[in-house]
């Protein structure tokens, strides 16, 4: 297993299978940075075009189509002082009588000050006005790897292949699966968030540049239909589509598959234990496909015998 520094000299707009940007092996820990979704880095300096550019790819020797690419995130730190977001609810989250009522957004981009040592970012909207605050939870909103068929997929949508997801519990901590549609599974990371709301319901989360670490784990033959995780509490799968209920069927299909493959449940077994004990987090609901998570405590998973 080894610890490999990578600094990128360039970033892709699509996930593809593009020339890789290093080459790793199962078990081997990456340490590298990520642009904001403006395509700055740490100095904030504008280093590629705009429209969640990702660092990658990683060719993972011995990841072969059907097998399961797992990402373990373990720092994601943003690495400068500010980030930008942006200043009102998207239409498509309201109702058509409350749209005219929107505020007229000032021109440009919201700016956050990132205090780490407080654990938190601040934002005063309006001169004179409130500063609001929230907590800093540094999160992955676009990653996954190359899409079946040699497609190259834009960074602003999302499908089988992870992409711009948008859900805020993509933090340190976490294990990600990916299924794996092309030879070395061609891992891409970016559009790092210093925090997020459910939805990304203003178009953004906090957009900030990263430094970031994570390890990689290929597991043979084993093959998934949608991007899965693991926290030390939950485990969660993924599903990306419009509209809305079509990703609440893919993120529950998967569910379902994962507990009667993997945790022993009859499918009678998995549907009782779902019908009482699924909890659903909204993903994105900004971008061309939206991201419903299906999410089950680990503490109801204890309690079939």
């Amino acid at each position: 297993m080894t610890t490999h520094h990578v600094r990128p000299d360039r970033y892709h707009h699509t996930l593809g299978s593009h020339r890789p940007l290093a080459h790793i092996a199962s078990g081997d820990t990456v340490i590298t940075t990520t642009v904001d979704a403006a395509g700055r880095d740490a100095d904030g300096v504008a280093v590629t075009p705009r429209g969640n550019p990702m660092t990658g790819p990683f060719f993972v020797a011995g990841a072969r189509p059907g097998d399961t690419l797992v990402v373990e995130l373990e720092q994601l730190e943003p690495n400068r002082a500010t980030g930008f977001s942006g200043w009102t609810i998207a239409p498509n989250v309201l109702e058509p009588q409350h749209v005219a009522q929107l505020p007229v957004a000032p021109a440009g981009w919201a700016t956050w000050q990132i205090d780490r040592a407080a654990g938190v970012a601040q934002c005063r909207p309006e001169a004179g006005g409130k500063r609001i605050s929230v907590p800093l939870r540094p999160m992955l909103g676009c990653f996954g790897v190359a899409p079946a068929r040699g497609q190259a997929i834009s960074t602003a949508t999302s499908g089988e292949h992870g992409g711009n997801m948008d859900y805020n519990g993509f933090v340190a901590g976490t294990r990600v699966a990916f299924p794996v549609f092309c030879d070395g599974a061609l891992f891409f990371l970016g559009d790092g968030h210093a925090a997020q709301g459910d939805g990304e319901i203003v178009g953004t989360g906090i957009e900030i540049s990263l430094d970031v670490r994570f390890t990689v784990h290929v597991v043979p033959g084993k093959t998934i239909g949608w991007p899965r995780g693991e926290t030390a509490d939950a485990i969660f799968t993924v599903g990306n589509a419009r509209p809305l209920d079509q990703c609440v069927q893919h993120a529950t299909s998967e569910m379902l598959a994962w507990l009667t493959s993997e945790y022993r449940l009859t499918p009678l077994e998995a549907c009782m234990l779902l019908g009482q004990a699924a909890r659903y987090d909204l993903g994105n609901i900004f971008d061309p496909a939206y991201t419903m998570v299906c999410r089950l405590a680990r503490a109801a998973l204890t309690g079939c015998r």
